[in-house]
């Protein structure tokens, strides 16, 4: 791997090769349009022969191990769509040979988990590099920022970690996509379990960092635990996102009488307030629930404090067992890294392949053809079994995998952390009220 410039990018691209075409379920056409017209950076941006998507992720901060994983399934989708491999062979639409003929290229670049960074890159990449499509973040404040500068621009922008209800809700955009579940979907998914394992009527104290996921998994966990299970919220300690020392919010939560203790914490934040629960007796005191688990917590923090931890994930590698194209996936990212693809990984190789599937199908890059594509519930077979986005909130209809942690006499490899105990069907978990989601105009 090339190191940053300058300009805090560096460039990868992957040889073009050959894969076999199918046939397509239905075919979108492309809108007509007028000579001499354009929108966003169609179509000057792919009047060659190449099409350029810009990717961002965190290399730094405190989310910078999930994104490490999620540029790792950026980079194997791109060398897919251009040499085939993975899922292209399986997906009808999908050639091994580019998108629509085009080889794509790309550039990252590193968010420090915030959103200006992310900004002034993708911004770059739009203006400078005529992105026909941007990607990737690990961060609900970086997805929405970036969502607002693909509307503002008119690029399509297939939004990568992102767990904020506010996502696909009141801040969603017609240029944004989202294929993680939403804190509503991931809490409708979980409560059950939680009731089922845990039992009703318990008292929850919530550690929450202070941005627009942290409020929003505490919002929908508690609103699902309450009316579904009866639990009673004893109110939440609110750190700062990077917290190092959380000995004042612990020492709280270990005297607050509370049944569950339910950590919002994402990433580096979550391993080490995982490990002060610990040092302060919070988990000899109450059960630990972690509503969003970050890919590699359990690794970090081992079977010691996660055995018996139950969450959501996005997606999980044992589906290969169970389900043929999540093997083809999870072998595919294994052979290329020597390890098996945690879920920042899966968001960005499966928003990849929607996309390209949504250019051939629209058999244009026109950014408004591709949005009525994917708009169009149009389903794919991807590791989680068939997804397709709901037009009204270009939220991703989707199952949602609940976990729990495993003991580390239950590990059959080194892997092996969690058992899902659920995979619940994503038309039974969409919220029916859009979440105040408000698409914005195509032109």
């Amino acid at each position: 791997m090339r190191k940053a410039n300058g300009t805090g990018l560096s460039r990868r691209s992957v040889l073009g090769g050959v894969a076999t075409v199918g046939a397509a379920p239905f075919i979108l056409r492309a809108r007509g349009f007028a000579a001499g017209e354009t929108i966003g950076n169609w179509p000057a941006g792919v009047a060659g022969k190449t099409a350029f998507v810009g990717v961002t992720s965190p290399l730094t901060g405190p989310y910078s191990a999930d994104g490490e994983d999620h540029l790792k399934g950026y980079q194997l989708a791109i060398e897919h769509l251009n040499s085939g491999g993975g899922l292209v062979g399986h997906i009808p639409t999908l050639t091994g040979k580019g998108v629509l003929g085009k080889h794509i290229e790309y550039k990252y670049g590193d968010t420090q988990t915030q959103p200006n960074p992310a900004v002034q890159l993708q911004t770059g990449f739009i203006t400078q590099d005529k992105a026909i499509m941007i990607t990737g973040c690990v961060n609900s404040a970086v997805a929405i920022a970036l969502e607002k500068l693909a509307q503002r621009y008119k690029v399509v922008n297939m939004v990568g970690c992102s767990g904020a209800n506010e996502t696909t809700g009141k801040d969603c955009q017609r240029y944004g996509f989202r294929s993680q579940p939403s804190a509503y979907m991931a809490a409708r998914a979980l409560a059950p379990v939680l009731g089922k394992v845990l039992g009703k009527n318990l008292k929850a104290i919530y550690l929450v960092p202070d941005y627009a996921y942290g409020h929003s998994v505490e919002h929908s966990t508690g609103e699902f635990t309450e009316k579904l299970l009866g639990w009673k919220s004893l109110g939440s300690q609110v750190c700062p996102l990077g917290t190092a020392d959380y000995s004042s919010y612990l020492l709280n939560i270990a005297n607050s009488g509370a049944d569950v203790f339910v950590n919002v914490c994402f990433g580096a934040d979550a391993v080490a307030s995982c490990k002060q629960a610990k040092q302060f007796g919070v988990l000899s005191k109450m059960k630990m629930v972690v509503p969003n688990i970050s890919a590699f917590q359990a690794q970090q923090l081992g079977p010691e404090i996660m055995q018996g931890v139950y969450g959501t994930l996005d997606f999980w590698w044992t589906l290969a067992e169970t389900d043929p194209m999540a093997k083809i996936f999870v072998d595919s990212f294994e052979a290329k890294y020597k390890y098996r693809p945690n879920w920042p990984a899966h968001i960005a190789y499966s928003q990849m392949m929607c996309w390209a599937d949504a250019v051939e199908r629209a058999k244009t890059y026109d950014p408004v053809s591709v949005i009525k594509a994917l708009e169009a519930g149009h389903k794919l077979h991807l590791p989680l079994g068939e997804v397709y986005y709901r037009g009204s909130d270009h939220q991703q209809v989707r199952p949602v995998p609940v976990v729990v942690g495993k003991s580390k006499a239950e590990m059959r490899n080194p892997d092996d952390y969690f058992t899902i105990v659920g995979l619940t069907p994503g038309e039974e978990i969409m919220p029916p009220d859009l979440l105040g989601c408000k698409l914005g105009s195509y032109t």
